[in-house]
């Protein structure tokens, strides 16, 4: 039933009847009448913006709304209405919608949050192919910076379909109605109909800016080009960590500082600083239980993608040769062209570099002109150079996302760290329990005379 507030507004339809150029909103209406038929889904995603959903809570979602007195409804109708009921408290929130390569509108967005802070409504959701680190860290800057008290959060389509993904592989759906109910929204949301995608481009500006540092040029300090290609950038790497998501079936998340999670702005302006001064861009993806990190670089000068994780050499080898074949033993499996190792090494001794092919042969390799150290970790790394085609915007983020999961699939899932063995009982102590003063000073007497 239609809230008294609300002068127009349907109730979100499994199967809406709208015409079939509505793309957005017969996509907003499927996803919010699961957001509320599948406890489970609208749990993880409402979670996501710091709402605890609990069992008593109801959850109502409405499309096409219209507040009663509403004069600009001609022009201000968002897509959506979410409504959640705890007790005697309601939540409300706002829904905007876009598809295919329609971009969320600044002016639009700021409307809403009008017209939220004038019916009493507590933020604003926003939902497109545009990506961003966190729900609370909208893409679009003005959003971000506006000094407005009505927060606006922001999920991409594919944040949405991996949340289902997840719930459904990882069997967390108690109902099987539910469940049937979800794989059919999974479905829905991954026919090319919907006009729901990842990124799959990098801006014109990329390769403006590759030509650029192709001639040896500085990137200049106001480069606007730059900053494009970096939030660029932040989108494409959000998206590799939705798809590394999909195929581990676990939550792979970007590593971040705390500091560049609470201020996007602050990780835009110190990763251009970094940009101008390595020619790189850099990432770092952590994976449920991998024995490190995932270390994802895009090289400008040399047009190379390089995915690295790296590991502690294990101390109860005494010998490089035995170290490195302690590793050697965990890449056996690996055909994959293009895998190299980097010898870390002690205090200012350079690292050294080594096919993974040359240390299977001979591994006392890794020991010429380090005669007497000890290997201290190693970069297990897959380093491919692309030529033109890492200029080209579409080529660029599609083979970014096969190489990255080649060798996650062909090396990162097949690492394991090495960990310090527990302590053991000394043969001398294995049947001593007396810890008294007397017994102690004894056995230290014991230990001066042995000595």
């Amino acid at each position: 039933m239609k809230p008294d507030y609300l002068s127009q507004g349907e109730a979100a339809r499994l199967f809406p009847v709208l015409a079939t150029t509505s793309k957005e909103g017969r996509t907003t209406a499927v996803v919010l009448s699961c957001l509320t038929s599948v406890h489970e889904f609208g749990q993880s995603l409402l979670k996501s913006i710091n709402l605890r959903v609990g069992k008593t809570s109801s959850v109502e979602a409405f499309t096409e709304i219209v507040f009663a007195g509403d004069k600009a409804a001609s022009k201000d109708r968002p897509d959506g209405l979410l409504i959640v009921r705890t007790g005697k408290r309601e939540w409300r929130a706002l829904i905007e919608t876009k598809v295919g390569s329609n971009l969320l509108d600044e002016d639009q967005v700021d409307r809403y949050r009008n017209l939220a802070k004038l019916h009493g409504v507590d933020c604003v959701i926003t939902i497109s192919n545009q990506f961003t680190s966190r729900p609370e860290n909208h893409p679009l800057q003005s959003v971000r910076k506006s000094r407005s008290k009505i927060p606006v959060y922001h999920w991409s389509w594919m944040f949405i379909l991996t949340t289902a993904d997840l719930l459904i592989s990882n069997n967390e759906i108690a109902d099987p109605d539910q469940l049937y109910l979800l794989n059919e929204l999974k479905r829905f949301l991954t026919h090319e109909s919907t006009g729901i995608k990842g990124f799959d481009r990098m801006p014109p500006e990329w390769t403006e800016l590759n030509k650029l540092v192709s001639a040896s040029e500085a990137i200049p300090a106001k480069s606007e080009a730059a900053l494009v290609v970096l939030e660029a950038w932040h989108q494409e790497t959000r998206d590799l960590s939705l798809i590394l998501t999909r195929k581990t079936e676990a939550l792979v998340r970007e590593k971040l500082p705390r500091k560049h999670l609470d201020d996007p702005n602050l990780r835009l302006k110190e990763e251009f600083a970094c940009l101008r001064e390595t020619k790189r861009l850099c990432a770092i993806l952590n994976v449920p239980d991998a024995a490190s990190p995932v270390e994802v670089y895009a090289n400008l000068m040399t047009r190379t993608i390089s995915v690295e994780m790296f590991l502690r050499a294990p101390e109860d080898r005494k010998s490089t040769k035995a170290r490195v074949n302690w590793l050697l033993r965990q890449l056996k499996t690996v055909n994959t062209p293009d895998i190299h190792i980097r010898l870390m090494w002690p205090g200012s001794s350079e690292a050294t570099l080594y096919p993974l092919e040359e240390l299977r042969e001979d591994a006392a390799i890794s020991e010429t002109g380090k005669e007497g150290m000890q290997v201290l970790g190693f970069h297990i790394l897959l380093s491919r150079r692309i030529g033109a085609k890492f200029t080209q915007q579409t080529n660029f983020i599609a083979l970014l996302e096969q190489i990255v999961p080649e060798f996650y699939q062909e090396v990162g899932q097949n690492l394991v760290a090495w960990r310090k063995s527990a302590p053991k009982i000394k043969p001398k102590r294995d049947g001593s329990t007396d810890v008294s003063v007397d017994a102690l000073e004894e056995e230290a007497e014991e230990m001066a005379l042995d000595s």
